[in-house]
């Protein structure tokens, strides 16, 4: 989640919700987004809401206690019965849970397993729900693993970004190479069947052969899903700070354009599906429900802080340090200090946004006239099916993929 917060309206103190925003609920699948703001060290590619023990700088006061990573899980249930309160008499049981960060197994597995389990006591979990937690493969162990299993989780999501030390290093993450490798096999011991690495390529001083290399590596691990992102340079990070000194020279989009190539034949030949942009999955199973939930528009509560919530059209997001976040708890108000109220506009444009990312693509009957020229357009530079186009979705072709975002700016007027 991005480390800056956008301007909106005030959030009641009590959390509540326009009433407009609970009708028709019953039409839309409920997750849950749990943040766990906590990270051992600093990578130097991140811009997410996140802190290292030096970085709280909060001395050994009250706020050291707000902002302890020992009562953070008392601070998420919080959140959750907030969230009870505030749906109301919503019925939906919950369909996916995802715990992200930072680092969230930094925490003890039963801290982890007791935030699920105040979802489940609050809300339900619907059957087959998908429960998730994002992990640093340096971080857990096989008991971790096992415990996380025994309480519910269903599907975890590693970090491993790159198989070559140098590539490890200009990232600063602290793992070694093979370590994720040896955690999806921890993981499928410990019975889950549903496991992710997270790579990132286009790392300054990553050649296409390291690329390879961590490909083969990813894939011969025998996760079910694996998600590749460019790397992107946030301002503000150690990384842009290196770069602009000198120190590193960037990757350029035609380095990251071939290196999307080399993983969607990669992949693809292992038997993986792409099925949004930067995600591949081995079968329908194994794809990351929770996203698509995000990708779909539809209603989520995000805990923690600086998490943003979604629920029928309003959006609103949590006061940014944990000790902050904590004492709005603990006073009985809501840790949100803005949202807003989402136009038809507004819905129309994001839907386009998202949903072309996706294999199915999207409706072209959401389009503008300047839009679905656009897509017309496309069509003829081959960046969309034309098989799609004619039954009437806009669908992007491989090519396509590459030039996705440019394609959707100019798709939403």
């Amino acid at each position: 989640m991005p480390s800056a917060l956008p301007d909106g309206e005030a959030v009641p103190a009590d959390g509540s919700l326009p009433s407009h925003a609970l009708q028709h609920s019953a039409d839309r699948p409920l997750g849950f987004y749990l943040h766990v703001p906590y990270c051992a060290s600093r990578c130097g590619y991140c811009d997410f809401n996140t802190y290292t023990a030096s970085e709280l700088r909060i001395g050994s006061g009250a706020d050291a206690v707000l902002a302890s990573r020992d009562s953070y899980a008392d601070n998420l249930v919080a959140e959750v019965r907030l969230a009870r309160t505030v749906l109301g008499e919503d019925p939906r049981p919950v369909e996916t849970v995802f715990v992200g960060g930072g680092t969230p197994t930094l925490l003890p597995a039963a801290d982890l397993v007791k935030a699920v389990a105040a979802i489940r006591d609050e809300f339900g979990l619907a059957d087959g729900a998908e429960v998730t937690t994002e992990a640093n493969p340096d971080s857990v162990d096989p008991a971790y693993l096992a415990e996380l299993r025994a309480g519910g989780f269903t599907r975890v999501s590693f970090g491993m970004q790159s198989a070559r030390p140098h590539v490890l290093q200009v990232l600063d993450r602290t793992h070694t190479p093979g370590r994720p490798e040896a955690c999806v096999a921890e993981a499928h011991a410990a019975g889950f069947d549903h496991v992710n690495l997270d790579l990132i390529y286009g790392t300054p001083g990553e050649s296409d052969d390291d690329w390879r290399a961590t490909l083969d590596a990813a894939l011969g691990a025998g996760p079910d899903h694996i998600s590749a992102y460019a790397l992107i340079v946030e301002d503000g990070t150690g990384l842009a700070r290196r770069i602009r000194r000198g120190e590193i020279e960037p990757t350029d989009d035609d380095q990251h354009a071939d290196r999307y190539l080399l993983a969607e034949d990669a992949l693809s030949a292992a038997g993986f599906s792409w099925y949004e942009v930067s995600n591949w999955a081995t079968s329908d199973a194994a794809r990351c429900r929770h996203n698509d939930l995000y990708w779909r528009g539809a209603d989520w509560w995000g805990a923690g802080p600086g998490a943003h919530s979604h629920v029928g059209g309003v959006r609103w997001w949590n006061g940014k340090h944990p000790a902050a976040y904590a004492r709005s708890l603990g006073e009985g108000r809501s840790p949100g200090v803005g949202r807003e109220v989402l136009s038809a506009e507004d819905r129309r444009v994001e839907r386009i946004m998202l949903e072309l990312r996706l294999a199915g693509g999207c409706p072209l009957d959401l389009l503008k006239p300047a839009g679905a020229a656009v897509a017309r357009r496309a069509v003829g530079e081959g960046l969309l099916a034309e098989a799609d186009h004619r039954r009437g979705r806009a669908v992007l072709t491989l090519r396509g993929r590459l030039l996705a975002d440019a394609l959707v700016r100019d798709m939403v007027d």
